[in-house]
């Protein structure tokens, strides 16, 4: 296979990621050319809404999936958190790289989480980041921010906002610096599905081969148990929940929640096993949260499965 056509977005951190999958490729397999093509998603389009209100799952995915199995191109770059527990008929995650810092980050302009007044501005485009945000300080104004990251630390800077809540991925991956950062523990302030980590999608064919050498089977395990969390739980976009797996030698560990919009109610858990077991893991950690009050809350919002 000589071309490649690459689906992306077109935003700036998008396109990062584009690039950074496009090197590696063209460095594994010398001699391939890449393409990318540039697709405008839901998510794109309606910029000034809520994620929540414009679709629920794959705002960010959907038309470029409709792109691969219409064979307009070969594959695609996602940032996995983006991703639906479960893809287009005929479209595989060929490769998951090496993951970026999972964390997410707190960037403010008068000190850490701790030290914000109350009434604070906080935005963040995450109703999990809210709920977690709201059930550590309900004394904050935890406001919904869309919009490249450039806007929203521009918001940031310009006084519209106190603080933000932002993946430190992102910042990594677009190379912006600050000093005025807090790192959240994730084991608290656990991360989204996926976070961090990439989705390189395409059909079940020889492309897939292709993609195969910049896979990382440390994040594939972890990010498969996250999302056989997300599977069973079937919850969307409209849902504040989170699963953050990690990979000590060949042992396992994955932290989970179910939490109500305002944070009044968090349901969390965990499991440890080996690290082959994770699907399984997440399977079961999901159902321990729906019966402890879990499903009850998705209830309430209209979502989710019944508790087996």
């Amino acid at each position: 296979m000589r071309r490649i056509r690459l689906g992306t977005r077109g935003s700036r951190l998008a396109l990062a990621q584009s690039r950074w999958v496009e090197a590696r490729l063209c460095a594994q397999h010398p001699g391939l050319t890449v393409e990318l093509v540039t697709i405008t998603t839901t998510g794109d389009r309606f910029v000034d809404q809520p994620l929540s209100t414009i679709g629920g799952k794959g705002v960010f995915v959907k038309e470029i999936e409709d792109a691969l199995t219409q064979g307009r191109i070969d594959c695609a770059v996602h940032s996995m958190k983006d991703v639906p527990s479960e893809l287009a008929p005929g479209l595989v995650i060929a490769a998951v790289p090496s993951r970026e810092d999972p964390r997410d980050v707190l960037i403010s302009r008068s000190g850490g989480l701790a030290a914000l007044s109350p009434r604070a501005r906080v935005g963040t485009s995450s109703l999990r980041r809210m709920a977690l945000l709201r059930g550590l300080r309900a004394d904050l104004m935890v406001t919904s921010l869309r919009g490249n990251v450039d806007t929203r630390l521009r918001k940031l800077d310009d006084g519209e906002l106190d603080a933000l809540v932002l993946a430190s991925a992102g910042l990594r991956r677009l190379g912006i610096e600050r000093t005025d950062i807090e790192f959240l523990d994730p084991c608290h302030f656990v991360p989204a599905i996926g976070q961090g980590a990439l989705a390189i999608e395409s059909r079940a064919d020889e492309t897939a081969e292709v993609l195969r050498a910049l896979d990382d089977p440390v994040a594939h395990l972890a990010v498969t148990a996250e999302r056989a969390f997300l599977l069973r739980v079937g919850g969307s976009c409209r849902t504040p929940l989170a699963a953050h797996a990690t990979l000590n030698s060949s042992r396992l560990e994955i932290n989970a929640l179910i939490a109500s919009p305002d944070g009044t109610r968090i349901v969390r858990g965990n499991r440890a096993g080996r690290a082959t077991d994770g699907t399984e893991m997440g399977i079961e950690l999901a159902e321990d949260l729906l019966s402890r009050g879990g499903a009850k809350i998705l209830r309430v919002l209209g979502e989710g499965p019944d508790v087996r």
